[in-house]
């Protein structure tokens, strides 16, 4: 982390009491989040990508294991790779309006890494697609391996969020013990 995430629990020597985790958020950038419009598009926009990411894989694997589905199967993973395109620009721009910076705030630098690898495999999968660079089961595998790491992307964003959400129990915490 860098020295710009946010240190709620310092001291008033600036350090931060052994053990202790740096916030996600200043005071300033929890205000920014809690009143920008983006905090709710993505937090209507991530479960969507979620549920059209099940349904995609149900349709994935069900052509992969009975060979049925091909048009759909690949129409739900363009479907797909369009929701993470349209989560990925909003979050971007979430992260300018809470952090200042369109990418790799230090708060979510390694999500927006492995964002970056999340989008280049679900870009290969449409150029793919639309070269015939693949026959179909290969295809559908690149979009497993898209998905996978989706999976892996997803399971970081769940955890920040949880580390968030602790950091702001254990704020209003001591806020309550200090009052």
């Amino acid at each position: 982390m860098s020295s710009t995430v946010a240190t709620d629990q310092e001291s008033p020597r600036g350090r931060r009491p052994k053990g202790a985790r740096p916030s996600l958020y200043t005071p300033e950038q929890r205000r920014r989040r809690d009143g920008s419009i983006w905090t709710f598009v993505q937090g209507v926009l991530a479960p969507l990508q979620f549920f059209v990411f099940a349904v995609s894989l149900v349709l994935v694997l069900r052509y992969l294991t009975t060979g049925q589905g091909f048009d759909t199967a690949v129409a739900s993973v363009v479907f797909k790779t369009v929701t993470l395109y349209t989560i990925m620009v909003t979050g971007s721009i979430w992260e300018k309006d809470v952090f200042g910076v369109w990418l790799f705030a230090p708060a979510f630098y390694w999500e927006d890494v492995f964002s970056m690898a999340v989008l280049a495999l679900h870009t290969a999968y449409l150029v793919a697609l639309a070269t015939d660079a693949l026959d179909a089961r290969s295809l559908m595998l690149l979009a497993l391996a898209a998905y996978a790491s989706y999976a892996i992307n997803a399971t970081q964003f769940v955890l920040k969020l949880r580390a968030a959400r602790l950091d702001e129990a254990a704020r209003v915490a001591a806020a309550g013990a200090a009052a």
